[in-house]
């Protein structure tokens, strides 16, 4: 399945990258636009953009008339991010029909977690947006977990890792390529948080913590069919 499009409205370029680097470590397809008149034509030329992420003061076309021009003729959804904590401002997004309403500063993961719930409601939320295996079911865009259907709790960082580990089901996995993978930029210190964050985790998981399997030297692989060779 094609990954979901998301374009990216903001001035600044550092802000951008933040939200991309964000949104594509979530598996979307990002595409970026510096001012409003830039966002308008790159919507009416993509067709297929799933979702905006718009900020409110840019050069050019400001948040608002985007959202005025775009509602004409599309009902996608609009998250407005702002750094003024305006009620007034945020009644008037509403009005204009903006799905959700973040003030700067912002957590990145609380942005992506929004993007996920706006999209699921919308229903253009991915079928792989949930994992399936082994009686383990992950719903990315819920941030739940179940075990042979008993919901189990979790972490944000247990989450993610046990995201990771089902997406690379059967494959050996150093604790360096772990640690860029799951604690990317946001992380500084040394793999060895990996070790405690998987022993946390294979304790919640009971009997399929087994599942994650330790590679002496190396890191850790998850790997369900073990027992059956």
């Amino acid at each position: 399945m094609e990954k979901l499009k998301v374009m990216v409205v903001d001035d600044e370029a550092r802000m951008r990258k933040l939200v991309r680097d964000f949104l594509e470590k979530q598996d979307y397809q990002v595409i970026e636009a510096e001012n409003g008149e830039k966002a308008v034509d790159i919507f009416f030329d993509e067709k297929d953009i799933a979702l905006i992420i718009l900020d409110v003061m840019m050069p050019k076309m400001d948040g608002w008339q985007v959202t005025r021009e775009i509602r004409q003729f599309s009902k996608v959804p609009i998250i407005m991010l702002t750094a003024r904590a305006d009620e007034r401002d945020e009644l008037l997004g509403f009005e204009l029909g903006v799905d959700e309403y973040i003030s700067k500063p912002f957590s990145p993961k609380i942005l992506v977690a929004r993007v996920n719930a706006v999209l699921r409601r919308s229903g253009k939320a991915a079928a792989e947006d949930v994992l399936d295996v082994a009686g383990i079911r992950v719903d990315k865009a819920a941030h739940q977990v179940t075990i042979d259907g008993e919901p189990i709790e979790l972490s944000f960082k247990e989450f993610e890792l046990l995201q990771y580990f089902i997406e690379n089901n059967g494959i050996a996995l150093s604790r360096e390529k772990i640690l860029n993978a799951v604690w990317n930029y946001d992380y500084f210190g040394d793999a060895r948080t990996i070790d405690t964050h998987v022993k946390k985790l294979r304790s919640k998981m009971g009997a399929k913590g087994e599942y994650i399997r330790t590679i002496w030297g190396m890191g850790y692989k998850f790997d369900p069919n073990a027992e059956k060779k």
